[in-house]
């Protein structure tokens, strides 16, 4: 900037300032401002500090705000100019999904026995058959954990077969947030290994509100007769979630 426009500039806020307001690009200062800027083509740009930058400024006034390049934020001093607190305004995490985004697993296991007395989450986890984002859907063992808050639709198709005794067995499963019971029982009517009745289906379908790091897991327990029931075959049972706004 030439030592005209300088000039300028300074006998401008000297005006300006002995009217105890500033205008830049306005002679219309709103009331309640001591400083007001306005354009429609350019921007306000503050100083652009690294964290070291920022570490070594000297007694840096409380509400002093500075761009931090190392972590491409504001940030402002919500300390003191002793022990300052540099703090971002907005402390959310970045969203990382969109709606449509969605997972989808089968299972690999056939050895599981899905009809015990106390309920075991379902080891349907086996294969991925896509994940449109693995920020958002995480898989760990028998259970998925979602990074965002929001609401998801669930649905899951379990085949099962019968795989010891005649005796009628009825395996029902539902959904649990973080081990809590979450919507709806479904259960199948009896089967049994006996003239050609020994496979059965049960199908979950539904929409929850998830907190952000919430785990999902199904979970599957007897309600009828004891004995053995299978995974009819790998890739025969599935889990779908898919995020719904």
């Amino acid at each position: 900037m030439s030592t005209l426009k300088y000039g300028i500039v300074a006998f401008f806020f000297f005006t300006q300032s002995a009217l105890a307001q500033v205008g830049i690009g306005t002679v219309s200062v709103n009331d309640s401002a001591i400083l007001e800027i306005l354009a429609s083509d350019q921007g306000i740009l503050i100083s652009r500090l690294t964290n070291a930058q920022r570490a070594a400024l000297v007694n840096p006034a409380k509400g002093m705000i500075i761009f931090n390049t190392d972590t491409d934020a504001l940030n402002i001093n919500t300390g003191t100019a002793g022990v300052p607190n540099w703090e971002a305004p907005n402390k959310e995490t970045p969203k990382t999904s969109k709606i449509g985004q969605s997972a989808k697993y089968s299972n690999s296991d056939t050895s599981t026995n899905l009809n015990v007395d106390t309920a075991i989450e379902l080891p349907i986890f086996g294969s991925e058959e896509w994940n449109d984002n693995t920020t958002l859907f995480s898989v760990s063992g028998t259970q998925i954990q979602i990074a965002e808050a929001g609401r998801y639709r669930i649905i899951s198709n379990v085949a099962i077969a019968s795989n010891s005794n005649s005796a009628r067995k009825s395996p029902e499963i539902y959904l649990t947030i973080n081990g809590t019971i979450t919507g709806a029982v479904y259960t199948t009517g009896y089967m049994r290994r006996n003239s050609g009745h020994e496979e059965s289906s049960l199908h979950l379908d539904e929409v929850i509100n998830v907190g952000a790091g919430d785990i999902i897991a199904i979970e599957i327990v007897r309600a009828g007769n004891s004995g053995s029931t299978l995974f009819r075959s790998a890739g025969s049972s599935n889990f779908y979630v898919e995020k719904m706004d």
